[in-house]
């Protein structure tokens, strides 16, 4: 079963290729306190429809590029 993130659209210029801002929240191993670990990754957007400031549901997929490992599944509500 390949992973799934959600995550927002940051950029949307290139062509079939989206920039996607994956936040989580990680547990301090000493202080357990919550910290925002975010992530940028790129994924193939097949119809260009994704706009910036979208939420996006993620797929994790085979490599499509050199830096593309994320595949859009859907626009998330």
């Amino acid at each position: 079963m390949p992973k799934r993130k959600i995550g927002i659209v940051i950029s949307d210029k290139a062509q079939k290729t989206v920039t996607v801002k994956i936040t989580n929240y990680v547990k301090h191993p000493l202080y357990k306190k919550y910290m925002k670990k975010v992530t940028k990754v790129y994924a193939h957007d097949e119809k260009n429809e994704c706009k910036t400031g979208e939420r996006v549901l993620l797929e994790e997929t085979r490599p499509l590029s050199k830096r593309k490992r994320w595949r859009v599944i859907r626009r998330v509500v």
